[in-house]
């Protein structure tokens, strides 16, 4: 097991990517803590944790609440001494669907402030614990927008960019330290709660996913599974040598339109 006995918390472990990363890394081993606000959806993931022959544990925290992070932390630290591996997969509540020159400052705002507020609060908490262990795996995860401009995705896409921007400050300040800071990219998990819940039977929902698939060079999108594996090896000694950028797994988004041209057999 590549994580054996390494202590993981997670961020929003109720959701659908934080509880496929969460039972990634309880697969190779790790004792994960799942956090949010709410018990239930924590529940359900570490039962499923649990009958796998995993260890997970669960606690209620507010990953936008100072306090509540601080205090989670050291009560993790005196039970277990270490952390070793921070997941942050918090929803940016990111409103989208309209023109930026149409939307409202609030609306606009709301994802940034929610990426970099709980971004920083966790991130550096974490980070003066693995500072003095000398040693960690902070994590997180964007998407597409950060690097290819899509149109009506609001003030998402200036959130992921500067979670990306965040992430590569804070791993050159905890480098030196033995401490990694890495940041996943994904075009969108299909079988995501959002993306499920967004398809519902609505046929432009359904075509507005093939239209994403369409602009990636695999002709596909990466299932939350796929992020979960990525979230292990980026976790894992054999990423050691890995910090301070983001690891792409979108199946290759070339940009909006992208296509693959058929260029015909030409003889001379």
């Amino acid at each position: 097991m590549m994580l054996q006995n390494k202590n993981a918390v997670i961020y929003a472990g109720g959701g659908s990517i934080g509880g496929a990363v969460a039972k990634a890394l309880a697969r190779e081993g790790a004792r994960v803590y799942l956090t949010g606000p709410h018990i239930e959806p924590l529940k359900k993931v570490a039962e499923s944790i649990l009958a796998a022959g995993g260890r997970a544990e669960t606690a209620l925290v507010d990953a936008l609440d100072e306090q509540s992070v601080n205090r989670f932390i050291d009560e993790m630290v005196q039970k277990e001494g270490t952390i070793d591996i921070s997941f942050n997969a918090v929803d940016t509540k990111s409103v989208q669907g309209a023109p930026l020159v149409n939307m409202t400052l609030k609306d606009f705002m709301l994802p940034v402030g929610i990426s970099m507020r709980t971004h920083f609060i966790t991130a550096t908490a974490t980070g003066k614990v693995m500072i003095r262990q000398g040693s960690g795996v902070i994590l997180s995860i964007t998407a597409t927008p950060a690097g290819v401009a899509y149109p009506n995705v609001g003030g998402f896409g200036p959130a992921c960019y500067a979670v990306e921007g965040f992430c590569r400050g804070l791993a050159s300040e905890l480098g030196p330290h033995g401490v990694r800071v890495v940041n996943i990219r994904s075009a969108g998990s299909p079988d995501s709660r959002p993306f499920l819940e967004a398809l519902n039977g609505a046929e432009g929902n359904r075509q507005f996913i093939k239209e994403l698939e369409a602009d990636t060079m695999l002709k596909s999108l990466p299932l939350i599974d796929d992020i979960a594996q990525v979230a292990v090896f980026l976790a894992s000694d054999m990423a050691a040598k890995i910090t301070g950028t983001t690891i792409d797994v979108t199946c290759g988004t070339g940009g909006i339109n992208y296509r693959t041209v058929e260029i015909p057999f030409i003889r001379e």
